[in-house]
């Protein structure tokens, strides 16, 4: 009777959740968007799919687990089940886990620590090799991701399972085979020959690994051309690692795939073009990426580069809504902040205040705006917020009006013409 009355509190809430299916499928969709867009942004392979829970197999899960837990009401079921809502991450080059964490870690909110597999359970089967391995995240949506009528999924919690191509598939028909059995327990044979295929995937990681640092050592050569945003990230990645061991935290690349177009139009896709310009790099990433970075010290002081990124940069853009009349006069005062922008760089890299050294660095620092205007705290005051408003535009990071830039525009010829005299 007792059974009975537990088998009808899951029939209960497989009602309820079947009125509700539609809301975790969205909540799964959102974030496998914005972290497929991510990753492919930052240069980093995978296979990036998402699902919510099915009724059928769910109700399955929670008659098996029926006899080991003691559900009073619905609730202690939500409380139970963490994967309603689920983004699946398979990697193509194992080594990649880290900087998919760092991803995670910047674009999602986190409950609780991330769950490293194996774990120290203790398994039917006597294997020989370590089982399953990933990294399985719970994570919710961030408010600032969502437009408002989204942002009803931002309660969802949603979990993220990232492991290696190889080890998804094995772990797919190893959970189908043990865990939810059709035909009985399996056998010591059919365990062995699971433990004998992980023992196979574990060796085909090695392998992978060892195709990335074949890949990294093909593409690092002088004069061989990136012939995608992937290779490129991974030369960055390679080359930059003194620097970045050095002082980041959480962050990622930011948007390789827009750095690979620019150079690429520029002509500059070759190792030894980026090489000097990573050297550069400063270590202050969460307020600026490694992409923007570059993009920046290519763009500098030439009017024609930025018009070849503002190309790029509209390209992206083509899902605004905005008027043409209003897109028209936006370009316009875009164009004309740009062309001012060019002008006051000139003016400042050329200025005779500046020591030969100084002179060679790629983009304003504050070491060079201070030389060169004399220290002058109000102008670089000035200077700041207008720079601010350039890399907020320039790079898409947020939105600025036509007035804004009218009004910048104008403060910097106010800027140049004081120079001037």
């Amino acid at each position: 009777m007792k059974n009975d009355t537990k088998s009808n509190l899951v029939g209960q809430f497989i009602e309820q959740y079947r009125r509700e299916y539609d809301f975790f499928e969205q909540a799964s969709r959102l974030a496998h968007s914005q972290l497929e867009t991510a990753l492919a942004s930052s240069g980093i392979r995978a296979i990036v799919t998402y699902r919510a829970k099915r009724p059928d197999r769910l109700e399955r899960k929670l008659l098996q687990r029926l006899p080991e837990k003691n559900y009073q009401c619905i609730g202690d079921i939500y409380n139970d089940i963490v994967d309603f809502s689920g983004v699946r991450v398979a990697l193509y080059f194992p080594a990649e886990r880290s900087e998919v964490d760092k991803v995670i870690h910047s674009i999602f909110s986190l409950i609780g620590k991330p769950k490293q597999f194996p774990e120290n359970s203790k398994p039917t089967y006597e294997k020989r090799f370590s089982g399953y391995w990933a990294t399985h995240y719970r994570v919710r949506l961030k408010d600032v991701s969502l437009h408002e009528p989204q942002k009803r999924y931002l309660d969802a919690a949603i979990e993220i399972q990232v492991a290696s191509v190889l080890m998804h598939s094995w772990s797919e028909v190893e959970h189908d085979l043990v865990y939810k059995p059709l035909e009985g327990t399996l056998s010591d044979d059919e365990y062995a020959i699971l433990d004998e295929l992980n023992g196979l995937v574990l060796s085909g990681e090695i392998a992978l690994e060892r195709l990335q640092r074949a890949i990294e050592k093909r593409v690092a050569k002088e004069g061989t051309r990136f012939t995608s945003h992937f290779e490129l990230a991974s030369f960055i990645l390679q080359t930059a690692a003194p620097i970045v061991k050095s002082g980041v935290g959480e962050t990622a690349l930011g948007r390789v795939d827009v750095l690979f177009d620019l150079l690429t139009k520029l002509n500059l896709n070759t190792p030894e073009h980026i090489r000097p310009l990573i050297a550069a790099l400063h270590t202050e990433f969460e307020r600026r990426s490694i992409s923007d970075q570059i993009i920046d010290q290519v763009l500098a002081s030439d009017e024609r580069r930025y018009n070849t990124y503002s190309g790029i940069r509209r390209k992206l853009e083509t899902d605004s809504t905005v008027h043409s009349k209003t897109q028209q006069a936006y370009a316009s005062a875009f164009s004309e902040f740009l062309k001012t922008w060019v002008e006051f760089e000139k003016k400042i890299f050329n200025s005779k205040r500046l020591p030969p050294t100084t002179k060679k660095e790629h983009v304003l620092s504050p070491t060079v705006l201070s030389l060169a205007l004399g220290g002058d705290q109000q102008l670089i005051k000035h200077i700041e917020r207008i720079r601010m408003l350039r890399n907020k535009t320039v790079h898409g990071h947020g939105d600025a009006t036509t007035e804004e830039l009218s009004f910048a525009t104008q403060l910097l010829r106010e800027i140049l013409n004081k120079l001037n005299t």
